[in-house]
């Protein structure tokens, strides 16, 4: 093939120009994204019984339909939330890459066979199933500059004219309205005025059912008729209503021949649904939104619509006079910031390599035939990238920085070779032809070795398959492409446009360093002879102890998961005593908000009040705020990093009174739980109860908190909100001839709130609920002053039958996988590793939970580490297997495999090593950092062990043909091994978002490369002379296995 190419070099230069043409292409359709689709898909079920408690509301709601639920298809693990405001929702989560689709599907048909276990009032106001997006891609506020509007109306307007719009954008998995005040008919009824009357809840019920309902009056003159009609008459008639105003005339009773209405009861107002809840921007009223990325979409895109979205309503006038909307997070900054960082690094990359090929090879003429190499593999990439699905993400672009040492490597090798036999007097076209034919078998080889590296990695399933092979499939498609340009557009340019220059021409700093070059070369090969002669058992003894010590420092190096980040914003989680009022809580977040804003690098913030955001569910004694930084090119001092502002934040927010405010940074990969760090569930598996499960908790805490490994631990979890429990005397209550239901009903409307039925305006659907007016439900007697009719008419008091004791109950009731939990979420203390954290925390369980029968699990990001953990050894197991059948399908050899492989633990030595001065955990961007290794080691050892073989066939002896192997390789090899080393050095020293993760995967392979390059020379020659002599004596070599003349094994033992 190569000498078609080499005959035809516009042939193969077209060829070179149209995968690059493809792949500009490519690159202007595929997404963008910080991360390929590695969040495990999750579908979440909700539904309401307004006014119940989260043990009712756990009993009644969230078990039934988690039992049904339950082992849906795809499954891995179930979560809920049971609220004391009436509200469920359960969490299931699947497999990644499972169709959230089907299994949205899956789960309504689960649920439908639990809707008759569930509350009247319940399946009225129906079960939501939507398929829950957890990639944040903006948060959008709407404040008043004028001060005319309240945070209610700012929310109400955003939902009527902006959301819908929002939703329709193409990459918008979901748009949530946070602290929405959801306008709502609210009747606000005065409990003395109904006695006096002798007005029922349930009369009120009944009327405003029939009053306000929309009907079907029918026609006139619709056929068939006795006799032909002209025209056919449409019936209307006012059925819903059509103004807040309307229902004050509501007829609800006659009484003493005159009618009641709602309005002589009561009074009505388009109020709110739900009070629970607040948000502000800059401590000001704000409506504010959560824009959610579809699976898949581009999110930089969708970004862009959204601002495009804005223009055009600020543009057309449409926003309210005052209101302003503004993007206040944006998670493309950072995503581009990133992309923008890790394309310097490349072109960096490409530098630093262009500089070490021209350095060994001293032309221009030379220099250039690897350096295109660079572009036209790269830029190729892009399309099989688009082919396979993939998106422009860290991963990929990790991947391509790597590359960039990899695909100059095998074109280096071929103008090296060419070069050389350029001075053995060749014309430039059998030059070129000569040395293809040396150097071919090697470059299948080596690109044999690094696609069996990566190709297995395609078949890991979950979050770790997606983390393994967007990166490694990368390097395998640019390696591939680079294999093709070695063997088609380097031979033919190599043809073209070299020729020999003797040294003597070339200039005197080239002169000098090839001389000292010639002179390394030659001592080192002599010193490589001279340890496979006389002190090859020195070798191994030191090769067997860098064995042992690589093993113990893998087994001592501290492992994590993905590294944390600085994406520009991090949380505040404000917590105050249990049952603690909504308007406390909003001055808890106030006054945390101003401490912010005075933080140096802290842009905007954002408040939502009422909200658990750890957990997810409305508590009016918990808050959170969310801090939004200054653009990363604004914050270049240290203290103005996530790290440094969320240790400043932490002392300065124990100002706040009465309440605990803990910064928080956000998972590393967004979606992934709600907070970096870990989580971890105590399961209460033997029925213990709340309060034994708060007691196994606290004790839990407690011991983990003492280890050196663990930082501060956090758990939301409690069983003292002030609660009323009310003794009915079911005995009396009958002989009062009182019905138990219309006692429960009183207490629902007058107190929890009672949902009616639906009420149309702007076109927007809500709801009309009944309950008693604040003042007549603010004291424990209010309660008792409550009156039921009975059979009789007479209205009872309830304190006739009913006795008020204050308890305490959970504000929350959490299950994991069906049984009640407490969620504990923490991190590593400084200077300790997440694997250091997570082994400590299981040892600390297993000392205080597992005696007394609580289980516990992981979940989010450790559980998905853990699922890493287990799968990394078997990738690795595989790819060394793969590598060492391809080798000896190669070679024709079980040796010459073993002897190259044995050249990876000292690449492995070298990147612990270097994670280790570094203080870096090996986290999953570090083992495929090793993963890696594995190939590159293998590499540089085959140049070496496939000339060796080919000079012992040719006749020569074990040990010289070993020998000149170095001699002859060691050029291109460190030339390739340099162009490598600095290419990754961009990396190593990376700033900026994302540096993390780039210095964890620069750190490993830097470190590797540079104790494969080195120790491997040494090592390898000596193990192939040790290893060939064994198996010609051990096999035997025959006469004719060898030419004539060939000296027959010299005995290095």
């Amino acid at each position: 093939m190569t000498r078609f190419f080499i005959a035809r070099p516009i042939f193969a230069s077209s060829i070179a120009i149209l995968m690059v043409v493809v792949g500009l292409v490519s690159i202007f359709t595929l997404p963008i994204s910080l991360f390929p689709p590695i969040v495990p898909p999750t579908v979440q079920v909700t539904a309401g019984y307004p006014g119940s408690s989260a043990e009712v509301v756990a009993r009644v709601i969230t078990t039934p339909l988690e039992q049904q639920i339950n082992g849906v298809e795809g499954m891995i693990y179930i979560s809920s939330n049971s609220t004391s405001n009436g509200a469920s929702a359960i969490t299931v989560t699947f497999e990644v890459g499972y169709d959230v689709d089907i299994a949205a599907v899956d789960i309504q048909n689960k649920v439908q066979t639990a809707i008759g276990q569930l509350p009247e009032v319940t399946q009225r106001s129906g079960v939501s199933i939507n398929k829950a997006e957890t990639d944040i891609t903006c948060l959008l506020t709407l404040h008043d500059t004028t001060g005319n509007y309240d945070s209610a109306f700012l929310g109400n307007w955003a939902q009527i004219n902006m959301v819908d719009a929002l939703n329709r954008l193409p990459g918008a998995g979901q748009v949530t309205n946070f602290g929405l005040l959801e306008y709502s008919i609210r009747i606000w009824l005065d409990p003395d005025k109904m006695a006096s009357i002798g007005v029922t809840p349930n009369d009120v019920v009944n009327a405003v059912k029939a009053q306000n309902v929309d009907v079907a009056a029918g026609q006139v003159g619709a056929p068939p008729m006795p006799e032909s009609m002209a025209f056919t008459y449409q019936l209307t008639t006012l059925g819903q209503l059509k103004n807040a105003e309307d229902f004050n005339d509501i007829v609800v009773a006659v009484r003493d021949g005159g009618v009641v209405q709602i309005k002589d009861i009561g009074r009505v107002e388009l109020g709110a649904e739900s009070y629970a809840s607040s948000t502000t921007y800059q401590n000001n009223p704000t409506a504010l939104l959560g824009i959610f990325q579809r699976s898949g979409a581009n999110a930089i895109q969708l970004s862009n619509q959204i601002q495009e979205l804005i223009a055009e309503m600020e543009k057309k006038g449409r926003f309210p006079d005052g209101v302003k909307a503004l993007i206040t997070y944006d998670s493309t900054d950072f995503v581009k910031d990133s992309m923008s960082d890790l394309v310097v690094t490349l072109l960096e990359a490409i530098g630093l390599v262009v500089i070490v090929v021209f350095v060994f090879l001293q032309s221009w003429r030379t220099t250039i035939i690897p350096i295109i190499a660079i572009p036209v593999s790269l830029v190729a990439t892009f399309a099989v990238l688009a082919a396979f699905g993939f998106s422009i993400n860290t991963l990929t672009l990790l991947g391509l920085v790597l590359a960039v040492g990899l695909v100059v490597d095998d074109a280096i090798v071929v103008v090296e070779n060419v070069e050389r036999q350029l001075e053995a007097g060749l014309s430039r076209r059998d030059a070129a032809i000569a040395a293809m034919k040396e150097v071919t078998p090697p470059i299948v080889a080596t690109t044999a070795v690094l696609l069996a590296v990566f190709v297995p990695t395609a078949f890991m399933p979950g979050i770790a398959g997606q983390l393994y092979n967007q990166f490694a499939l990368t390097i395998a498609f640019s390696v591939a492409i680079s294999a093709f340009n070695s063997l088609s557009l380097s031979p033919a340019l190599s043809g073209v446009l070299l020729r020999h220059t003797s040294r003597e021409d070339r200039a005197k700093p080239f002169r000098i360093f090839n001389d000292a070059f010639d002179s390394v070369s030659g001592g080192f090969s002599r010193f490589v002879g001279m340890l496979g002669r006389k002190l090859w058992w020195a070798v191994l003894i030191a090769f067997a102890v860098l064995i042992l010590f690589t093993f113990n420092r893998f087994k001592e190096t501290p492992t994590g998961f993905v590294p944390e980040e600085d994406q520009g914003w991090f949380f505040v989680f404000v917590a105050l005593p249990s049952g603690s009022s909504l308007e406390r809580t909003e001055e808890a977040c106030a006054s945390a908000a101003d401490i912010l804003l005075d933080t140096p690098g802290v842009q905007y913030v954002n408040t939502v009040s009422g909200y658990n955001f750890l957990d997810a569910y409305a508590d009016s004694a918990t808050g959170v705020v969310f801090a939004i930084l200054d653009p990363f090119a604004e914050r270049t001092v240290v203290d103005e990093q996530v790290p440094g502002i969320i240790q400043k934040s932490f002392k300065d927010l124990l100002a706040v009174d009465g309440a605990t405010c803990i910064p928080i940074n956000p998972p590393a990969i967004p979606g992934l739980g709600s907070t970096g760090g870990f989580q971890f569930e105590i399961l209460d598996q033997l029925g213990q109860g709340s309060d034994a499960l708060l007691a196994a908790t606290l004790e839990f805490v407690e011991k983990a908190e003492a280890m050196p490994e663990i930082g501060k631990l956090l758990c939301d979890f409690k069983t003292d909100v002030p609660q009323v429990n009310l003794d009915i005397d079911r005995v009396e209550a009958t002989r009062l001839g009182l019905e138990i239901s219309d006692v429960f009903q009183t207490l629902q409307v007058h107190l929890g709130g009672y949902y009616v039925n639906n009420w149309n305006k702007f076109n927007q659907v809500y709801q009309v609920n009944l309950q008693a007016e604040g003042a007549d439900r603010m004291t424990f007697e209010d309660i008792l002053e409550l009156r039921v009719a009975n059979k009789q008419g007479d209205q009872i008091p309830l304190s006739q039958f009913v006795k008020l004791e204050q308890d305490a109950g959970p504000m929350n009731i959490a299950h994991y996988n069906l049984f009640e939990s407490a969620q504990v979420i923490g991190g590593p203390a400084k200077g300790k590793s997440g694997g250091e954290a997570v082994i400590a925390m299981m040892k600390a369980a297993d000392e205080v939970l597992a005696p007394n029968g609580w289980g516990y699990q992981w979940t989010g990001t450790v559980y998905q580490q853990e699922k890493v953990g287990s799968i990394a050894p078997m990738i690795f197991g595989l790819s060394l297997i793969t590598i060492f059948l391809v080798l000896a399908a190669l070679y024709e050899s079980w040796a010459m495999p073993f002897v190259i492989l044995l050249s990876v633990p000292l690449a492995v030595l070298g990147a612990l090593i270097a994670l280790d001065i570094r203080e870096l955990p090996l986290d999953v961007y570090g083992q495929i950092g090793l993963l890696m290794l594995v190939g590159l080691a293998a590499k540089n050892a085959i140049l070496i062990v496939e000339f060796a073989k080919t000079l012992r066939e040719d006749g020569w002896g074990i040990v010289e043909a070993a020998m000149e192997a170095v001699r002859l390789r060691l050029r291109p090899i460190l030339m390739t091994a340099f162009a490598f080393i600095l290419g990754v050095v961009p990396l190593v020293v990376a700033t900026g978002p994302g540096a993390n993760a780039r210095h964890s995967i620069g750190t490993t392979v830097f470190g590797g490369m540079i104790a494969s390059t080195f120790l491997s020379l040494l090592v390898v020659p000596v193990i192939y002379i040790v290893v060939e002599f064994a198996r010609e004596r051990i096999f035997g070599v025959r006469g004719d296995d060898l030419p004539a003349g060939s000296k027959p094994p010299e005995n290095p033992l």
